[in-house]
């Protein structure tokens, strides 16, 4: 699913994020082709200088704190024309919602936004579910009707609405995620961990430290 810019099972703590734990993890070569066709949503111009592929679960709190940190200077960067971001969001944290699939369900929400094809809404419903991420094991999360309400709350249609509601897209999110966990399983050559930014099918230094990392590369790309 394209957005244009003019439009535009363990899971273990580890530094950085969380990983899924696989006992024999893919290997291989990343496949441009793959992230590019697989991603949930691409937002940004397509003559963009730079794109990234963004990792994350709704889930993860490493995921939250890299939104805090660096969500609008990506934002920023979209807006600017010098950046083109290919969202993946994974579902491997499911386990670790009260529903047992609030990552499935949250990640399909997201596709119901960004079919409408309004960056501005898709942004900002991506940071309200970060912001107002669920415990980890804790006693609730948000049904589709909470998640279609807070989609509401930044702008969404009633269509976008009814699609979050009936969890229209929850099960083409799951095969989304599973793909692009084997994705991201090659490039980190072991289990697949969120978040993780990668450059030309390489993992991202440092993006927990502020957004940093995307001046730099930006500078780099636009050298």
């Amino acid at each position: 699913m394209l957005i244009g810019a003019a439009v535009v099972i363990v899971a273990a703590l580890v530094i950085g994020g969380f990983v899924w734990n696989a006992n024999k993890p893919d290997r291989g070569e990343v496949s441009e082709k793959v992230l590019n066709e697989n991603a949930a949503l691409i937002v940004g111009e397509p003559a963009a200088p730079t794109t990234i592929d963004v990792f994350e679960d709704f889930m993860c709190p490493a995921c939250k704190e890299f939104e805090s940190k660096s969500g609008q200077a990506i934002v920023d960067a979209v807006n600017a024309g010098t950046l083109r971001v290919r969202y993946h969001m994974l579902t491997f944290l499911n386990r670790m919602s009260s529903s047992g699939d609030y990552s499935s369900r949250a990640a399909g929400a997201l596709q119901c936004v960004g079919a409408a094809k309004d960056p501005a809404v898709f942004f900002r419903f991506h940071t309200a579910l970060f912001d107002d991420q669920p415990e980890e094991n804790g006693s609730s999360d948000h049904s589709n009707a909470q998640l279609a309400q807070i989609a509401a709350a930044q702008g969404a249609t009633p269509a976008t609405q009814q699609c979050i509601s009936t969890g229209a897209m929850v099960a083409e999110a799951d095969e989304a995620a599973e793909i692009s966990r084997n994705q991201l399983t090659k490039a980190l050559e072991g289990p697949a961990a969120t978040p993780t930014v990668l450059l030309n099918g390489e993992p991202v230094p440092g993006i927990l430290d502020g957004p940093g990392w995307l001046t730099e590369i930006l500078t780099k790309e636009t050298k």
